[in-house]
């Protein structure tokens, strides 16, 4: 499994956090920027390369973004077909939303969130398994095929 990670000048802090929280559980994590705290960065430029990144192979890859509400970057990673965006609330939403609604990248709102929490959001992002029953594969279908 690799995860693509990103995050504008309000996420920045917690990405950087993140990313070595998940190295020292050996998971294999691609840091998409920014590379240094900038105020003036948009949310779109990194959402945006981890959903490019992401759809490589969706199969294998997930994706983090993070922002500091963590709607900017939830609505412009899911511009892309074949990406399942969600926005975590909870740890129970974010399971749910990982096995009913197959979401393939974790939003994440930084101002919102301690590390802590973020840790536990993410640790459930990765240990759930989407459920392949027909009704949630029909509705996936139904998102892809809209205009």
């Amino acid at each position: 499994m690799t995860i693509f990670i990103g995050a504008d000048h309000r996420g920045y802090e917690l990405k950087n956090a993140l990313i070595e929280y998940l190295q020292d559980k050996n998971i294999r994590v691609e840091d998409l920027g920014n590379y240094e705290h900038d105020p003036q960065d948009d949310f779109p430029d990194f959402s945006q390369k981890v959903a490019e990144a992401v759809l490589q192979n969706p199969k294998e890859f997930l994706g983090i973004v993070i922002c500091g509400s963590g709607v900017g970057v939830t609505i412009s990673a899911n511009r892309y077909k074949g990406i399942y965006c969600g926005l975590a609330l909870s740890k129970e939403q974010i399971k749910n939303a990982r096995e009913h609604d197959h979401i393939n990248i974790l939003a994440l709102p930084s101002d919102y969130l301690s590390h802590e929490q973020a840790q536990e959001l993410v640790d459930i992002f990765i240990e759930t398994k989407p459920i392949n029953q027909e009704k949630y594969l029909r509705r996936l279908n139904k998102v892809d095929n809209q205009a």
